[in-house]
């Protein structure tokens, strides 16, 4: 009984020890002197030089990067035996297996998807972080045949991607923008 005493004491004086006031005490409480502007160099403007001619004889600019979107575009004809948007050659798709996280490459950038498996719609849920363009909109997937079809929150399909290898998926937007997805 005596022990429940004390600890109840010691208790009380710790609650009360926090409930001090502590001072500000020494520290100096003067705004700053407000900083003096870094001197600026000069600023020059010219005209940049049209990338399509050259004087020299070859282009200063590199050459625009190709990029085959017939495997990614759906019934293209990229992919052998394309047809209504499935391929044969394409791998199965099972719909639990795309369920998580998936690193999205569309074009220059890259964001994260998620997918579920709960009801929306016609498909599932999914969602994007950090993309741009039509795949700000994702709100749905769906399996259909040996595609993944993105929809956007108005049921409106924004992407198809085939299976391309064990956890990779390769398409184009509707857009008509490459994009992968991988893990």
């Amino acid at each position: 009984m005596r022990i429940v005493q004390v600890a109840g004491g010691l208790m009380m004086a710790l609650a009360l020890a926090g409930c001090q006031r502590t001072s500000m005490g020494g520290i100096d409480t003067q705004p700053a002197a407000p900083l003096q502007p870094a001197p600026v160099g000069t600023v020059s403007s010219s005209q940049l030089p049209d990338p399509s001619t050259s004087t020299t004889g070859a282009s200063q600019f590199p050459a625009a990067p190709t990029t085959d979107t017939a495997m990614a575009t759906p019934g293209a004809g990229g992919v052998p035996g394309a047809d209504a948007g499935a391929s044969a050659a394409a791998m199965d798709v099972k719909k639990e297996a795309m369920v998580g996280n998936w690193r999205v490459s569309n074009g220059p950038t890259s964001c994260d998807m998620f997918l579920t498996l709960t009801n929306l719609g016609s498909g599932s849920r999914g969602g994007t972080r950090g993309c741009a363009g039509e795949l700000t909109q994702m709100g749905s997937w769906e399996v259909a045949g040996k595609q993944v079809v993105l929809k956007n929150r108005d049921g409106n399909e924004i992407a198809r991607l085939y299976r391309t290898a064990d956890s990779r998926f390769d398409g184009s937007t509707s857009g008509g923008q490459p994009i992968s997805l991988s893990r």
